[in-house]
Formats: C-alpha cells, structure tokens, sequence
C-alpha cells in the first residue's frame, strides 16, 4: 500500500496543462522570437541564446518570401522552448522604451506638465530649477496649451510642452536609433 502512495503523492506533483494552454504558450514563444528577428545579432550576445537560435535567427533575415518567413518563425519558436524568455523579454522591454524607469519618467514630465498648466507658481518653479529654458516660448506654449483644452481644439502646444520638458530633463538610457544600447556601466 504504501507504493500505492508514493505514486498518488507523484501524479498530485504533475501539473496537468491542456493542449490549448500548451499552444498558447507556444505562440507567446513564437512571437517572442519573432520579435527577435529584427535586432542586431550583437544586441542578443549577452542573452547567452543557443548557437542554433542565433543561426536561425539570422537566417531569418535573409528571408523574403511570406511562407518561408512564416515557417522559419515557426522553426525559432520551437528553438525558443529551450531558452528561458524572461531574460529576453527584459531586453525587448529595455529596447522598446518600456521599462519602469522610462514609463517612471515619461510619468514624472506628464505631471509636470499638468501642474503648469493648473498651477501658475509651478511655472515659476520650473523656471527657478531651469535658467536656461526660454521663459517667454514657455509661457506662450502654456497659454496655448489652456486655450486649446477650453476651445477642445487639436493638443498642439500641449505636446510641444511636453516635448519641451523632454529636452529639460535626463532621459534614462534608451537604445541608439539602430537598436543596440550604448555602452553602460550597470551591467
């Protein structure tokens, strides 16, 4: 009887997963290699991927017919089972823009923004902490920005605001425009 347990305690320990969940992770997998395809070969280095998903993954880049494409992303998702995807995922979030820090200061500029719009002493405090902003263009991109939100007209010196603040303030680390990241000192 007491094998009997041992094999009841191991089949409690197996998880059961369905075929559709199995397939679902398969897709993610898929797309998550897909997304792989066109970023430069030496941005993946330090990800430590499988010599086989590199080569696929640069053969992917050669390809230009719509079926083979499909079916070397196909191929990459299956090479992807093997390869734990947080590290990769982490990487896509960083180069995608999307990582805490820059969703934490893109937040911080919005706040910002809001607050000179509704609160005149905030202007003067930007001012105060940013001599070199030109006060006048500032004021007048306010003054624009309200009128539009009470017209309800196109936000346009409502983004040029924002975009002012952008060039007042350090933006984390992004990606170079061809998608590698520059040089840090972090890792």
């Amino acid at each position: 009887m007491a094998h009997n347990d041992n094999n009841n305690q191991h089949d409690d320990d197996v998880e059961l997963v369905s075929k559709s969940q199995l397939k679902r992770e398969m897709t993610a997998l898929q797309e998550l290699g897909a997304e792989l395809i066109p970023l430069d070969i030496k941005l993946l280095e330090p990800l430590g991927l499988p010599e086989r998903l590199v080569a696929a993954i640069r053969e992917a880049k050669r390809l230009k017919a719509n079926g083979a494409v499909a079916r070397h992303k196909q191929y990459i998702g299956k090479l992807m089972r093997d390869v734990d995807p947080e590290p990769i995922r982490a990487l896509l979030a960083r180069i995608a823009g999307q990582s805490d820090e820059h969703n934490a200061w893109l937040h911080k500029l919005e706040r910002i923004r809001e607050k000179m719009l509704t609160e005149p002493k905030a202007v003067e405090e930007f001012v105060a902490e940013h001599p070199t902003v030109n006060v006048q263009h500032l004021r007048q991109l306010i003054r624009n920005a309200v009128k539009e939100r009470e017209q309800q007209k196109p936000p346009k010196a409502f983004r040029e605001l924002f975009q002012l603040l952008k060039e007042q303030f350090a933006q984390p680390v992004q990606p170079n425009p061809d998608g590698t990241l520059p040089d840090t000192d972090e890792e």
